[in-house]
């Protein structure tokens, strides 16, 4: 029972930690708008956006965590859906925040098989918190990339990053296919514990696999979809 205590409580800590983050740079923000006597139009501008980025970020972390906190409900249906088309909303909808980090970010579609099956809701979120997990790491020269290619009989989505090496006890356990909790990785100190922890119970609920592959430069996660015998649509 302690350890299950101690367990829920580092969870805890986790979730708040990652969302004070988000929060805190809000509020910095905001001053810097208020006390900015004298900032061009563009630099406010350019400031407003940003406020308005990270707000959204935050809000689609807390929107995740009631959504896994549905899934028993099984309220989110399956059905086919084109993971380019999913790929593409997200990297639109991150390619602003990307830039404010000085981040660069690529696609790169090798797919013959066009349709997964899969829920488009839960399945944005996994390649939102896949992406989200590598705007650290990287830049111009080193882009992250969105990868969809077929992998035997299924459609892997794979986003691929240039950080730190994931500890042997984290790549085990996600290997596995299954993180517990969310948890914070050491070696890779702006990496989301709580997104990975997301997008496994996403990936889980539409009997897809999550995984990870360690790269001699960085670390490519992914997930594995079963594909739909359905006509190609959008």
């Amino acid at each position: 029972m302690e350890s299950e205590v101690s367990g829920v409580d580092a969870s805890a800590v986790v979730v708040a930690h990652e969302l004070k983050a988000p929060l805190s740079l809000v509020r910095q923000l905001a001053l810097t708008l208020e006390m900015g006597q004298g900032l061009d139009l563009e630099t406010t501008r350019r400031t407003s956006e940003r406020i308005v980025a990270t707000s959204e970020r935050a809000l689609r972390q807390v929107q995740d965590l009631l959504r896994v906190a549905r899934l028993e409900e099984a309220m989110f249906e399956m059905e086919p859906v084109n993971p380019r088309a999913v790929c593409d909303e997200v990297v639109s909808e991150l390619w602003t925040l990307f830039k404010f980090n000085r981040r660069e970010i690529e696609i790169d579609y090798r797919n013959k098989k066009r349709l997964a099956v899969a829920n488009r809701q839960l399945l944005y979120s996994v390649v939102y918190n896949f992406c989200l997990n590598a705007m650290n790491y990287g830049g111009e020269e080193l882009p992250s990339k969105v990868i969809v290619r077929d992998k035997s009989d299924k459609i892997r989505i794979e986003v691929r990053d240039y950080g730190p090496t994931v500890p042997t006890r984290v790549w085990r356990e996600i290997k596995d296919g299954y993180v517990k909790r969310p948890v914070e990785i050491a070696m890779r100190p702006g990496s989301s514990g709580m997104g990975l922890y997301i997008a496994a119970k996403f990936a889980n609920y539409m009997n897809s696999k999550f995984g990870l592959i360690r790269h001699r430069d960085g670390t490519s996660f992914y997930v594995d979809l079963a594909t739909s015998g359905q006509l190609s649509m959008v």
